[in-house]
């Protein structure tokens, strides 16, 4: 069974950095194609960035320039590095892999002004 994990979430300031962690178990991140999302209050869930087979990024324009997807094949991890926090970046974040249609529990991000 395939599942995904996400960690890192937490408090941060305004400015600060956080690095999440989407974590797989049942399948190798590396063949897949991976997709972060957010999710504030009484909100939508957006895309917010994705990460191709190839490593090719490609991110929404609030986030450009802050936030980095990254893989570690060997550790069988993809992380979205985000800089440069702005409290509109606090919601619940999900790892989601578009080829099995499935989503992490997702992790809270927190960004205080």
């Amino acid at each position: 069974q395939v599942q995904l994990l996400e960690s890192g979430g937490g408090l941060a300031q305004a400015g600060g950095s956080l690095r999440l962690s989407c974590s797989a178990s049942g399948t190798t991140l590396s063949n897949h194609g991976v997709a972060w999302y957010r999710q504030a209050p009484g909100k939508q869930r957006d895309l917010v960035a994705t990460i191709t087979t190839g490593a090719f990024v490609a991110y929404v324009d609030s986030v450009k320039g802050r936030f980095t997807n990254s893989r570690d094949s060997a550790k069988n991890i993809i992380y979205l590095q985000m800089n440069n926090l702005k409290p509109e970046d606090s919601a619940v974040y999900y790892c989601r892999l578009p080829s099995m249609e499935i989503w992490g529990q997702g992790t809270q991000v927190t960004v205080s002004s």
